[in-house]
């Protein structure tokens, strides 16, 4: 594991960081717009007083913060592969280059000592899952990797009722920011109360200071942070793409891991990027609380 030394040395001075995943670089957002957005949320990170740690593996080696040369590889490298922790080992064995999900990122921003991760949305329980399987390692990682993970709730692909009630059964803590509503990531509401809120990131902080104190660190956090009420999409047109999606992802027999970028890419198209730019927006929300959190977090 190779840490950037602008990474390490914030780490080692105590200075607040804030880890990235690269996913969204890759299989998120369309090429060429990607870099010049992943740049923009490494800036936003920058402008809320926290080093920014993009994390992905490269060449085998998982580096924890990016230099300019392996974010353009990342985003522009068309055989990355998504890579959860299962898959670290083999990428790394390989020498192949690996876009990590919000489960591999956690994993590795905990080795490296980073306490706090932003994201877009949570991966969790899909809709069909009781005949599939099909959940998330976004979850059980979160269950037992010290992190907070900053999100705008979950994907409104999966099934948001099922995701929370895993959550806490694993023992994960669930905040909303500023809001008693799970957000839907489109969504500012997803139909599912929260039961904890918070109304500043210093609130947010406390609660990661208290976790430590109480022993209970070994767990994840999630803040809810939902899209801000100007750059949610449509409800009825959310819901119209939703269910042809899905109709289209069966039809193909899309499975496991590509689901998400499929309905993902499905969204950007049919609503003629109204999606990507709600995407754009509140990945940037995050990554600028996530800073203040991280921020407060080590100077409390």
């Amino acid at each position: 594991m190779l840490i950037h030394p602008e990474v390490a040395d914030a780490l080692a001075e105590g200075r607040p960081v804030v880890a990235l995943e690269s996913t969204i670089i890759s299989h998120g957002l369309p090429r060429p717009d990607n870099l010049r957005i992943a740049r923009e949320i490494e800036a936003a990170v920058r402008a809320g007083g926290a080093v920014p740690a993009t994390i992905a593996v490269i060449d085998g080696q998982a580096r924890i913060g990016l230099d300019d040369d392996a974010l353009e590889k990342v985003a522009a490298d068309l055989g990355v592969t998504k890579v959860s922790v299962r898959d670290l080992a083999v990428v790394a064995a390989m020498g192949t280059v690996g876009a990590t999900t919000v489960a591999s990122t956690a994993h590795l921003a905990a080795r490296a000592g980073i306490r706090v991760f932003a994201t877009g949305g949570l991966g969790g329980v899909h809709r069909d899952a009781r005949e599939t399987w099909d959940e998330s390692a976004d979850l059980t990682t979160l269950s037992r990797t010290p992190v907070l993970v900053v999100c705008a709730g979950v994907k409104s692909i999966l099934d948001v009722g099922a995701t929370l009630e895993r959550l806490e059964t694993l023992n994960v803590g669930v905040l909303g920011y500023r809001t008693d509503r799970f957000p839907g990531f489109y969504l500012r509401d997803s139909g599912y109360s929260l039961y904890w809120t918070v109304s500043s990131a210093a609130e947010a902080a406390e609660v990661l200071r208290a976790q430590d104190a109480m022993g209970s660190a070994g767990y994840g956090l999630v803040l809810a942070n939902p899209i801000a009420a100007a750059d949610e999409l449509d409800h009825d047109l959310h819901d119209r793409v939703l269910a042809r999606g899905l109709a289209a992802a069966d039809a193909a027999s899309i499975t496991g891991k590509d689901v998400t970028p499929y309905l993902l890419d499905f969204f950007h198209r049919e609503t003629h990027g109204a999606s990507l730019a709600a995407n754009v927006a509140l990945v940037l929300a995050n990554a600028r609380l996530a800073a203040e959190v991280a921020t407060s977090y080590a100077t409390g």
